[in-house]
C-alpha cells in the first residue's frame, strides 16, 4: 500500500462495499480521498471514517449515469487538488431477472450506471491522469464480465462492455504512449449490498436470496486484492477462487458450461419458489 502515498485518489459508489473498503485502505496508505456515491450520507460516513484514520477525504453526492455531473466533480478535484493521481470507477447496481420477464427500462438503467457510469468517469478524469506522475485507472467488471450467469442478462451486457471498453482503452493508451496505467478488475463473489438493492422483475425477488448465499468474500479482503494489482501494474484482476474457477471453466467448457450453469440456476430457483413442507 505505500504506493499509494500523497496520491489524489477518486473513488465512486465510495458509500458502501468494495468502495467503500478501497477508501478505507487508501486512507491508510496515506492518500487523499475524494469519495462519491448517488447515497449523499453514505459517502459522508466513508468520508467520516477515512479521516478517523488519519486521512484527508471529502465526500461528493454523485449520480455516475449524469454526464454534466462526472464532468464537474472532475473539473472540482483538479482545481482543488491541482491534480489526480488514481481512479476507482466502483459504481454499480444489478437486476436480477429472466430475460423473457425484465423491463426494459430497468435494463437501461443497469446500462446507465455500470457501463455510461465507467465511461463517463474514464473521459472525465483521463487528461488530469495523463498529466500525473504515474497515473492509473482502475474500472471494475465483474466475474460476469468474463462469463455469462442465468438471471443476469443486463448485468452481465454491461460487465462485458465495461471489460471490452476499457482493454481497447488500455491498447489506445498503449499506442500513444500515455503513462496512464489501465486495470480491469472482475469480482467474484463479494458481501456487499448490490444484491440488497438489485431491481427485479415482478415475482424474482426469492432469487435475491439466492444470489446472496454466493456473496462470501469480505469486501475488505477484495479491496486488497485491488490495490495489491493496482500498485503492481497489473492490467486483469481477477478477485475470488470463484471468479478464478467460473473463468477457467468458461474458456475450457464454453457453451457446455453455461448449460449447467442454466440447469444449476432452473433447479435453484425451482427449491426457492417450492412451497415450504408442512407436518
Amino acid at each position: 500500500m505505500r504506493g499509494f502515498r500523497d496520491d489524489v485518489a477518486v473513488v465512486t459508489g465510495a458509500g458502501s462495499g468494495i468502495g467503500r473498503a478501497l477508501a478505507l485502505d487508501l486512507a491508510r496508505a496515506g492518500a487523499r480521498v475524494e469519495v462519491s456515491d448517488i447515497d449523499a450520507g453514505a459517502a459522508e460516513r466513508t468520508a467520516s471514517a477515512c479521516r478517523d484514520l488519519g486521512a484527508w477525504a471529502k465526500a461528493s453526492a454523485l449520480d455516475v449515469s449524469d454526464h454534466r455531473a462526472v464532468v464537474e466533480h472532475a473539473e472540482r478535484v483538479d482545481h482543488e487538488h491541482g491534480r489526480v493521481d488514481l481512479v476507482i470507477n466502483n459504481a454499480g447496481i444489478a437486476l436480477a431477472a429472466n430475460v423473457v420477464e425484465q423491463d426494459v427500462g430497468d435494463v437501461l438503467e443497469v446500462l446507465d450506471v455500470n457501463l455510461r457510469g465507467v465511461v463517463h468517469g474514464t473521459q472525465a478524469f483521463l487528461p488530469a491522469l495523463q498529466r500525473a506522475p504515474a497515473g492509473r485507472l482502475v474500472n471494475l467488471s465483474s466475474m460476469f464480465g468474463l462469463v455469462p450467469a442465468p438471471y443476469n442478462s443486463a448485468y452481465a451486457a454491461s460487465k462485458f462492455a465495461v471489460r471490452g471498453y476499457t482493454e481497447a482503452l488500455a491498447m489506445d493508451l498503449d499506442i500513444v504512449g500515455s503513462p496512464v496505467t489501465v486495470t480491469c478488475v472482475h469480482p467474484g463473489g463479494v458481501d456487499t449490498s448490490i444484491a440488497d438493492n438489485a431491481r427485479t422483475a415482478p415475482g424474482n425477488e426469492d432469487l435475491v436470496e439466492g444470489f446472496k448465499q454466493l456473496l462470501r468474500m469480505p469486501p475488505e479482503r477484495a479491496s486488497r486484492i485491488i490495490l495489491r494489482a493496482v500498485a503492481r501494474g497489473q492490467r486483469r484482476v481477477l478477485v475470488g477462487r470463484d471468479a478464478w474457477v467460473m473463468h477457467v471453466a468458461n474458456m475450457v467448457l464454453g457453451h457446455r458450461f453455461q448449460r449447467l450453469l442454466a440447469a444449476g440456476a432452473r433447479r435453484g430457483a425451482a427449491n426457492l419458489r417450492a412451497p415450504a413442507a408442512t407436518d
